[in-house]
Parts: C-alpha cells; structure tokens; sequence
C-alpha cells in the first residue's frame, strides 16, 4: 500500500465544488473516476480544502491510497491523460502513511481577484467584474485588523455541520493593484465556508467607500450583530494557490481544531 499525494490545478467553473455529490461533478469524484480508469481500485481521495462550486484551484492538493504497481511520479501523467481538459495533476509523490492532505496543513494561501478594468472575456471566468476603480490602499489598512486569531462569525456563510468553533486565525493579508485588477491575498491556517470571499466583500465595500475602515475590525466582535454584515462575492474570483506542508508533516489537529472547517 502506497500513499501518494497529487498536486491538483482546475478551472472550477464546470464543476460543482471540490466534494463529491451524488450526480453533479465535482472535482474529488473525477479525480476519484480517473484512479478507478487506471487501475482498477475503488479508493478515497482527501483533499486540503472544499472549495465551492466555481472556485479554482493551481495548488490545490489531495491524497490517495492505493495498491497497484505504479511509480508514485508517474501518476501525474498517466492520470492527466484521462482528465477532462479543466483538471489537471501538477505533480504526485509517495509520502508517509501519516500524511494527511488536510490535517497536516500549515497553511492556505487563497487570492480573491477583482477586476476594476474594461470587462475582459479571456478572464471572466477567473475574476469578479466589479469595473470600476477601487481605493487600494484603504482596503490594506483595513485589511490589517483581521490579521490574527479572530472570531470570523460574521465572515461566514452557512456553516458545515458540527462547526461550532469560528475563530480562525489569519496570518497575511495583503491588498494590490496588478494592472487592472485588485488581488486579496490571505495566507490562513484554517478557513470557514464562504470566509474568503466575505473577506473580499468587505474589503471591496471599504475601497468603493460603502464600508469606514474602522468597521472591518469591529466585524470581530460582538458589535457585529448591529453592523450590516460584508457581501459574499461570487465564486469565480476565488483561487487557491498553494497549500503548505513542513518538512516533516503531522496531523496537526488538536481540541477545538478537531472539527476546524477548511471550506472556502
């Protein structure tokens, strides 16, 4: 029995979110269909992060045990030569039994990308057309307060069953002009459902001047049940670009970080 990791990058726009559900496609069930094609074997794909349906991927990964004779380095390209042209395995590796794609994380590097440009077809379908100029550096200050352990209510969406802790804690944000766009880069440890792109929302509504940069931070506590909650942006503009592993991955799951929800 070997473990092998795979390192997944997909355009989520025609799938239905990263976990499978019985008929829709979604991206663990075709990864799940292509293993079946090569070998045979009916197995469990884990991946680091549900990502919802439309969201993206270029380092997304994913974990698998399986039985058959195939150096761990080939599947990327045996596998790639079955996947439909929107997934793709960016690389695979053997790695220990106690490697766990979700658990053993350290952290989640996601980018929301906003478009304040003319609309560009080329990239629809990889950006939220907002089409309008954004004040930058206001939506990095404010983005600032919820660098840290917070309590993230109010920046989730429907939360997963079983999810009663919401304290998260972010370690970088960072607000950019690239060209025509505006990237929210955060780096996090764990995330709850919709947390990122409620993130975004926040901060899209402080750089068009809806949203004082002082009210972002007080989200965190309870004044947020008398504040207007932030917008949940559309899913398309969501990316995960890397998750990271230490050089000797544990399962760092531990008291309340147990039933952690890593949804975007």
């Amino acid at each position: 029995m070997k473990r092998i990791q795979l390192v997944v990058s997909y355009d989520g726009t025609e799938f239905c979110g990263w976990a499978a559900q019985t008929g829709q496609r979604t991206v663990q069930s075709t990864l799940r269909e292509a293993v079946r094609r090569i070998s045979g074997e009916e197995i469990e794909i884990v991946g680091a992060s549900r990502t919802d349906s439309g969201a993206h991927a270029k380092g997304q990964v994913c974990h698998f045990n399986s039985e058959v004779n195939i150096e761990p380095e080939k599947w990327a390209r045996i596998m790639n030569k079955v996947l439909d042209p929107d997934v793709a395995v960016v690389s695979s590796k053997q790695v220990l039994e106690t490697f766990h794609s979700r658990f053993s994380a350290q952290d989640r590097f996601y980018r929301y990308r906003i478009l304040t440009g003319v609309r560009d077809p080329i990239r629809s379908r990889f950006v939220h057309e907002y089409g309008r100029s954004l004040d930058v550096p206001k939506m990095h200050v404010a983005a600032q307060a919820l660098q840290g352990d917070h309590d993230f209510k109010a920046f989730t969406e429907e939360l997963d069953p079983g999810v009663e802790n919401t304290r998260r804690t972010l370690i970088s944000l960072k607000v950019s002009q690239n060209r025509d766009e505006v990237w929210v880069d955060v780096v996090g440890t764990a995330f709850l459902r919709g947390m990122m792109r409620r993130i975004s929302g926040a901060l899209l509504e402080t750089g068009r001047g809806y949203r004082p940069i002082e009210e972002v931070g007080r989200l965190l506590g309870e004044e947020r049940n008398n504040l207007q909650w932030p917008v949940v942006l559309p899913a398309n503009g969501l990316c995960l670009m890397r998750v990271r592993y230490g050089r000797h991955p544990k399962d760092n799951r531990s008291g309340d970080n147990r039933s952690a929800s890593i949804s975007i």
